[in-house]
């Protein structure tokens, strides 16, 4: 079995914490400041991607992992 980053993993769960963060605030903002809904959007936006890039980076590891397991059986 290949080995999971388990740090990688902490990392984009706390990404997405920070993003769902972000858009409550964005809700929160969206009648009183347009501005500052904005704002947080795009913050969620790029911790959204940041979280994504590092799972798909874990994924991507443990693909090569198990390929190189079966090329070795």
């Amino acid at each position: 079995m290949a080995q999971v980053d388990t740090n990688t993993l902490k990392k984009a769960e706390a990404a997405a914490s920070i993003a769902k963060d972000l858009i409550v605030q964005a809700i929160e903002q969206s009648a009183a400041n347009q501005t500052l809904c904005e704002e947080a959007l795009k913050q969620a936006s790029t911790e959204i991607a940041q979280a994504q890039t590092m799972v798909s980076q874990v994924q991507s590891s443990i693909q090569t992992a198990q390929a190189q397991q079966q090329s070795k059986q």
